[in-house]
């Protein structure tokens, strides 16, 4: 089917190489599609109007259920039970506006965040910018190896950098589906995560947990002293990560690419309901988590219980084997999927920055070494996932301050610029993550 370029087009979903024709088929089937609903021809239902348009955001929603954030919500559950399940209902509420900003740039524009930088800011910032989001990408793959390669070896007993060379492998293989169109991709990693809320769904059953209580402190916010702060600060100040703010506008800028007002604002909507159902599955995911550990570890006298490690060990006694293979299998899940995401955001944030050609297997590459070196040498799995994350809150305001400044700005946004609400309302939140990050910097670097 040919695609007219006046209605829309379809372009590699990373800026890659020309795909072959089965690509271009695949592609241009959904895209036609969804001219014709943007058209108003009508559909049977709701959801079939809806399916062309989901995709990017499920993509961008693995970085919200990474293995960071099963250390993270373990830990927070296991010592203060369902205390703070409303930091994971308010940090994803924020998570939404931020993802959708991302991705109402590159529908707007056509292009990503990386390439909005490029063109607007001077030449030494955005050398500044290519270098820091360089290691920021590099170490957000290290932190996705480490999990997936923890879950290999879990689950079967694989030595930690061999399950880190598996990792790799099903990355290539992964991201090799885009030879075949954006529609595989999206529909293999949706699947993943469809899968992991699945894993979870089954350990809240196995847990039996008290819904009252756990409706109650998701709606009331409330803290248990110092260290509990310190918990919530973690998991709000981890939630928004700069790569996944990269990568979901290079998803959005050449998927469907229409050019009058009525139609954009109607896209637009649809990639709201892109970005709310995917987020909300994955703030349900990461509820699961702290709820599962304080249903089994808080409530059992288990409260110390900390790391991905004992949890895994600890849920068998618990609750049977069957809890801690559910456990085992949806950590490698998400450090499978959210590996492939990070080494996506990888090769976009290098092609928008520099804007060469550069092959893919390279741009790849350099991602995935430095994960598979550090492993190798084998550093303790904790403490480099700790220094990983403080790369990544380094580059944090590199992501959120361009994106809330290029949103807001009518001669980039066209149509779609913000209002003045939602800058103030992106601004505050801004305000509030990155002053989290520099909490967690300054607790993490200065007193330990």
């Amino acid at each position: 089917m040919q695609t007219k370029p006046d209605r829309g087009e379809t372009v590699p979903i990373m800026g890659e190489e020309t795909p072959p024709p089965v690509r271009e088929s695949n592609d241009s089937r959904t895209v036609q599609t969804a001219l014709d609903i943007l058209d108003g021809q009508s559909r049977p239902n709701r959801l079939t109007r809806l399916m062309p348009f989901l995709g990017p955001a499920f993509i961008a929603s693995v970085a919200y259920v990474d293995p960071g954030n099963f250390a993270t919500n373990i830990q927070g559950g296991a010592q203060f039970g369902y205390l703070l399940v409303w930091v994971i209902v308010a940090s994803n509420l924020m998570a939404m506006l931020i993802q959708t900003l991302s991705a109402k740039l590159g529908i707007a524009t056509g292009m990503n965040l990386a390439e909005q930088c490029r063109a607007h800011f001077p030449r030494p910032v955005v050398f500044v910018m290519w270098v820091l989001m360089e290691f920021v990408a590099m170490a957000t793959d290290l932190a996705e190896f480490l999990g997936a390669a923890l879950g290999f070896q879990l689950l079967l007993g694989v030595p930690l950098f061999a399950g880190a060379l598996l990792t790799a492998l099903a990355t290539v293989l992964i991201l090799g589906l885009e030879r075949y169109g954006f529609r595989p991709l999206e529909a293999v990693i949706s699947a993943m995560v469809g899968m992991i809320a699945l894993c979870y769904l089954l350990e809240t059953i196995i847990v039996k947990p008290d819904w009252g209580l756990v409706a109650y402190h998701a709606i009331v916010p409330q803290f248990s002293g110092a260290e509990s702060v310190l918990l919530a600060s973690g998991i709000l100040g981890a939630t928004v990560m700069p790569h996944a703010i990269f990568l979901h506008s290079a998803l959005t800028q050449g998927r469907i690419v229409v050019r009058d007002k009525k139609r954009l604002q109607s896209l637009y909507r649809f990639e709201i309901a892109d970005v709310v159902i995917a987020m909300g599955m994955a703030s349900f995911v990461n509820a699961a988590m702290l709820i599962m550990a304080a249903a089994t570890f808080h409530y059992s006298g288990h409260a110390a219980v900390g790391t991905i490690e004992e949890a895994y060990r600890t849920l068998e006694p618990l609750l049977g084997s069957s809890a801690k293979w559910i456990f085992g299998l949806s950590l490698l899940l998400a450090g499978l999927s959210s590996s492939t995401v990070g080494t996506s955001a990888g090769q976009v944030i290098m092609q928008g920055f520099m804007q060469r050609h550069i092959p893919i297997w390279l741009r790849r590459l350099v991602t995935m070494a430095p994960s598979l070196a550090v492993i190798g040498m084998g550093l303790d799995p904790t403490r480099t996932l700790i220094v990983s994350q403080v790369v990544l809150s380094f580059g944090l305001p590199f992501a959120i301050i361009p994106l809330v400044m290029f949103t807001r700005r009518a001669d980039i946004m066209g149509e779609l610029v913000n209002k003045r609400i939602t800058t103030v309302l992106a601004g505050m939140i801004a305000g509030v993550i990155l002053a989290l990050n520099a909490y967690l910097l300054y607790k993490t670097l200065i007193t330990g």
